[in-house]
């Protein structure tokens, strides 16, 4: 938190729309691929330059640019800058730290949303900025890091499976917001595993480790819920624009999104109830376990009690206290005390204090 609070003070007193990265470096180089497509053919390639980029502007194909690490500003810009964007789209783009959003720029479409996987290695969720541009026949693609949730896009392309060969730029983009939304169905469903086995600790042996899972999937999930409520609004944007950019079809299909969106937001505050009630169940958990504690330690001071009386009056170094010349004086205070001390265990069992 303190490295983007760091970056986002880099743009302090320059002026609106000022190229400067926003963010954390999460590649080591920037990288430029390109799949540019139609019914009968595909082309898929790493581009080295961002002349080799411009010459895919006005293709009759379609062309997806995808931009991998975003560090490097002045390359940023420059590719902006040769598809006609805006220095605001040019500024959103670079600063990863800002709320999802769409912008509606006429002959073009912006989009800025967050992208979740799951790291196996470290067990947790990990997010990222993803920024789209629709434009007539291309879609730029955005990202911080290499690896994400498009490879299954980029099989049906390869391989020619359903319509989306056939189809216009807008469809490929609904299909990457598509995945993100799926990718976002992966997450919960760990964090429902995780939610479960939470769930047995808390009724069988909840501990100090149990607190800190509850903690840290509560703020997991508050970085998803960060991420997909502002998504709801970026897919009703775009339905509800009336660019040429977005054909009918292409409209019932963001529908369908916007469904999953809303699907994803419902289990989100599903997992959130569930979380609050096993914090509620965690402490009430630790509050019985030292009820049970002091039950005991109550039990055995009260026991000890009358035995300690028995004992403190016989200790006293008076001369003429009965029994003190007694030969069996001892064995009899024993037995007493003995006596005392399992008719009081008998009547707390009779009670059901035990």
């Amino acid at each position: 938190m303190r490295k983007l609070v760091r970056s986002q003070s880099k743009k302090e007193g320059l002026a609106p729309g000022s190229a400067v990265f926003v963010g954390i470096k999460r590649a080591k180089a920037v990288e430029t691929h390109v799949i540019d497509f139609d019914e009968t053919q595909i082309i898929e390639k790493q581009l080295r330059s961002i002349e080799e980029c411009l010459e895919y502007k006005d293709r009759p194909t379609v062309t997806w640019i995808n931009v991998i690490g975003l560090h490097e500003s002045k390359m940023i810009q420059a590719l902006a800058e040769g598809f006609g964007l805006h220095p605001l789209v040019q500024s959103d783009i670079l600063n990863t730290t800002q709320r999802p959003k769409f912008d509606d720029y006429g002959d073009y479409h912006y989009a800025n949303l967050k992208m979740v996987q799951w790291d196996h290695e470290k067990n947790e969720s990990i997010s990222e900025q993803v920024s789209l541009v629709l434009g007539p026949n291309y879609v730029l693609s955005f990202q911080e890091r290499p690896g994400d949730v498009f490879e299954p896009i980029r099989n049906r392309l390869r391989t020619d499976k359903g319509r989306i060969r056939t189809m216009k730029s807008d469809y490929l983009v609904y299909c990457l917001m598509d995945a993100i939304v799926d990718g976002y169905f992966t997450i919960l469903e760990h964090l429902g595993d995780k939610i479960e086995e939470i769930e047995l600790a808390v009724v069988d042996k909840p501990g100090p480790d149990t607190l800190k899972d509850i903690h840290r999937i509560k703020r997991e999930g508050l970085l998803l819920r960060k991420g997909i409520w502002p998504f709801r609004e970026v897919i009703s944007g775009l339905d509800r624009s009336e660019s040429e950019l977005l054909s009918k079809a292409t409209h019932l299909y963001l529908r369908d999104v916007y469904d999953h969106t809303v699907q994803v937001i419902d289990t989100m505050e599903t997992f959130r109830d569930l979380l609050a009630g096993m914090l509620d169940t965690y402490l009430s958990s630790l509050s019985n376990r030292m009820n049970e504690v002091m039950k005991v330690l109550t039990i055995i001071a009260t026991i000890f009690i009358p035995l300690t009386f028995i004992a403190g009056v016989y200790g006293m170094n008076f001369k003429n206290i009965p029994e003190v010349q007694w030969q069996g004086g001892y064995v009899f205070a024993l037995v007493i005390m003995a006596i005392i001390a399992c008719g009081m265990l008998y009547f707390f069992r009779r009670k059901k204090w035990l």
